[in-house]
């Protein structure tokens, strides 16, 4: 009599990129012996209070949310979501500068979301309301807020909708560390699983990422169940943006804006003091 197989779920955000990286993986398109996985999918912010108690065995979490799990995870080497020039963006119904927008409540989709870290660092010590990320453009809209960082599918919709660009904080983190992609969300592996199981689990993810690069045609249509009403044009424009080669591995350049991104965090107070980003592992590299 044979065991039956070991459920392993896999937490992430229902959104086209993550949806399209783990289709082949959820599918069954990967021979995973001994293995079945199923996706789980609730917002980055949940995500991330999920993992704090290590929920689920795989699960995307915000990079500004990893020091706070990182004794029960390890960040893996690939699913990473980078902002290669471009990333979450301050917006506005009105056209507001910089300073005009910071005196005033911004609009954040989650207190641990690698965009309001971004924020943070842009702007300094500002006012900042939680509001679930499909609300922020409708609330922002409405004139509750006067302006809102939008993350997702927004960042390619919000011209439609007759809003004004404040800052791009994929940019701004660009300029700043002279071409550094913006680190926002990573795959994580729970700990307890053994060293031996996280590292084959990593490498079924990474094979995952390849095949939905490689075969985009079903990936795509899996994944655009979870655009929100996007096109097929968006939800392929979208998917590109965050699953590339830098998906596959980080890089020496991703692996560095990591360590920058949550180093700069401390200095700032938004990242525990006792939390080493130097010391930051990667399986899989």
């Amino acid at each position: 009599m044979h065991d039956s197989p070991r459920l392993v779920k896999i937490g992430h955000s229902p959104d086209p990129d993550d949806a399209f990286m783990f289709h082949a993986l959820t599918t069954g398109l990967i021979d995973t012996p001994g293995y079945n996985f199923e996706h789980v999918l609730l917002d980055i912010e949940t995500l991330n209070e999920k993992a704090k108690i290590g929920e689920y065995e795989v699960s995307a979490v915000s990079i500004h949310a990893f020091p706070e799990i990182s004794d029960k995870y390890t960040l893996m080497n690939c699913g990473a979501s980078m902002g290669e020039g471009y990333g979450p963006m301050l917006v506005s119904m009105d056209s507001l500068t910089l300073e005009q927008a910071c005196a005033k409540p911004i609009a954040i989709p989650g207190e641990k979301t690698s965009a309001h870290l971004a924020l943070k660092l842009a702007c300094g010590d500002i006012d900042t309301v939680i509001v679930p990320f499909d609300e922020i453009m409708p609330r922002v809209q409405s004139g509750e807020f006067s302006s809102g960082v939008i993350i997702h599918e927004g960042q390619l919709t919000w011209e439609s909708h007759g809003m004004n660009l404040i800052l791009d904080l994929g940019i701004w983190w660009n300029d700043r560390t002279g071409g550094l992609p913006l680190p926002l969300g990573g795959n994580v592996v729970r700990n307890d699983l053994g060293s031996e199981l996280c590292a084959q689990i990593t490498e079924w993810v990474k094979q995952s990422i390849e095949i939905a690069i490689e075969n985009p045609d079903g990936a795509l249509e899996f994944a655009r169940q979870w655009g929100r009403g996007i096109d097929e044009d968006t939800n392929s424009k979208f998917v590109q943006m965050y699953v590339n080669s830098r998906t596959i591995d980080y890089q020496d350049e991703g692996r560095s804006s990591i360590v920058r991104f949550l180093t700069e965090g401390k200095e700032i107070g938004m990242i525990d003091a006792s939390f080493s980003p130097h010391d930051i592992e990667f399986i899989g590299v």
